[in-house]
């Protein structure tokens, strides 16, 4: 990126849009620019509070009467001499008419001049009368080697002891995803806490992540106890993530592996498609966000809910190796072709800019989706090479319900020699998992009622007065079976007894 924008400034680009929360490393980077470019150029930053002062003097040495956007502007156009005017958050002032055209006329001004504007921003709002002269630019978060700096640094300050290359390293990539003032805080943050900074604070330092997470308000970072074995059944679809277990690692890299993109769950409400999803973050080691489409929409500015969506991905993408979980695709996305009468095409918007960061992110994340409704599913979604793989989770078998009870039961009596599994399975056939569960809780409460232990007998009263969504549903769940059968892969181990079920 720094190449870049330094290739922007040589060949003479009026109007550069950086998105940054980063200011002084932004604006270290572009005074390196500027005093390696040819010719030589001075920087200038403005913001609102001071108006234009030059880059590396006191805010008292500023440029009288351009505090107002308007004002500042005309006084770049003004200037004679090559250089680079950086403009800070001027997004709140853009789309005012009088600051667009100021913009506009700078831009015309510049022409065979060696100036160049740099907004300079963490959110991005780029008025339509701008968006053919403007060119956008991430500013990239710290890598390894600048991270490396920082840790230096603070190891130098505090007089630590030299930390081994391997626990350097597991520091170092601990903070990936941070900015530069985020690490050196989490590092004294450790240094604070333990009075030390080795490898075994890295989960200090991992713990600013989460912070990372919450202040987005978008994602939220779950933390799961259970492993993949709390899951019954889904035999043939654990069995895929098993194997893609450390498909993000550098041995799969050197053996010529890609990077696995993303996986979709469909299936019928309550069978374990969120569960797995979860637990596939313990089988993998890698963190698991979880993505709020519902808030990801906001009306409260044009162009706020893009913003919204852009973010949370660079969030997601800055902390990669990472999960991205989004539960119930089907209602995040449903309605998003004609949504230009309701909302004015944001929707539309929105589905467009994911299936394009789906299709071109080269950063390690990836995305598990879970839908129930298959047909309110644009197509866009199921076209090949979007997932990775697409699995139907079915009802479970008589044996993988067997599993479900095992599970469940285990998890809150140490010992079930007492219940009769096969009776159990057999008698909750057309059930979900969440149905089995609750079932148990409902033969629970009935034993709590009466200070009793319950027993197999309340489970089947349980079982006979649930109505199970297979037969409430029953012509949405065919259709979803009819649906599965030719177009996904089925979760469970047996086909044939996926393929015979009918309720």
């Amino acid at each position: 990126m720094k190449e870049e924008l330094n290739i922007l400034i040589q060949a003479q680009y009026p109007l550069i849009y950086l998105v940054t929360s980063e200011e002084e490393r932004a604006e270290q980077a572009i005074s390196t620019i500027a005093q390696t470019s040819k010719p030589q150029r001075r920087v200038y930053v403005w913001t609102v509070t001071h108006g234009i002062v030059e880059y590396g003097q006191p805010r008292n040495v500023t440029q009288h009467n351009t505090v107002s956007p308007e004002a500042a502007i005309e006084w770049i156009i003004r200037q004679r001499e090559p250089g680079i005017f950086i403009l800070k958050d001027l997004h709140p002032f853009i789309d005012a008419p009088a600051t667009t055209r100021s913009l506009r006329d700078a831009i015309a001004g510049f022409k065979n001049t060696q100036k160049s504007i740099i907004l300079m921003s963490p959110m991005q709002q780029v008025p339509i009368e701008l968006e053919k002269e403007v060119v956008v630019l991430d500013f990239p978060l710290p890598d390894m080697g600048d991270l490396n700096k920082v840790l230096s640094h603070h190891l130098d300050s505090y007089r630590g002891r030299r930390l081994p290359t391997d626990g350097r390293e597991k520091l170092l990539r601990a903070a990936l995803g941070l900015t530069k003032d985020e690490a050196e805080k989490v590092y004294r943050k450790a240094q604070v806490t333990s009075g030390r900074l080795t490898e075994n604070e890295v989960d200090i330092v991992l713990s600013e992540k989460k912070q990372l997470i919450r202040r987005n308000g978008i994602l939220e970072y779950i933390e799961e106890d259970a492993t993949i074995d709390a899951v019954g059944g889904l035999e043939e679809l654990k069995k895929w993530l098993k194997q893609r277990s450390n498909a993000f690692t550098e041995r799969a890299r050197e053996y010529g592996l890609p990077q696995p993109k993303g996986m979709l769950i469909l299936g019928v409400p309550g069978c374990g498609k969120s569960l797995i999803a979860k637990t596939t973050s313990r089988l993998w080691g890698l963190p698991i966000l979880r993505l709020d489409m519902g808030r990801v929409y906001d009306g409260s500015m044009v162009g706020r809910s893009e913003a919204n969506l852009r973010n949370a991905l660079k969030t997601a993408e800055s902390i990669s190796p990472a999960i991205l979980f989004i539960d119930e695709l089907d209602k995040s996305f449903a309605g998003s072709a004609g949504s230009g009468d309701s909302d004015g095409g944001t929707s539309s918007r929105i589905f467009g800019s994911f299936l394009t960061w789906m299709q071109e992110k080269k950063s390690p994340v990836f995305v598990m989706a879970t839908a129930n409704r298959v047909e309110r599913l644009p197509g866009e979604f199921l076209r090949k090479g979007r997932f990775d793989e697409i699995f139907f989770v079915d009802l479970p078998t008589p044996e993988e319900r067997q599993q479900i009870f095992n599970i469940h039961l285990s998890q809150r009596r140490g010992d079930i020699s007492r219940f009769d599994l096969e009776q159990l399975s057999k008698m909750s056939e057309g059930f979900s998992g969440a149905e089995i569960e609750q079932a148990i809780v409902a033969a629970m409460y009935e034993a709590f009622a009466q200070d009793r232990e319950f027993t197999q007998l309340d489970i089947i009263a349980a079982i006979k007065a649930t109505l199970p969504l297979s037969r409430t549903m029953q012509e949405q769940v065919t259709a979803l079976r009819d649906w599965a059968r030719q177009r996904a892969r089925p979760a469970a181990a047996s086909v044939a007894e996926y393929q015979r079920m009918e309720f």
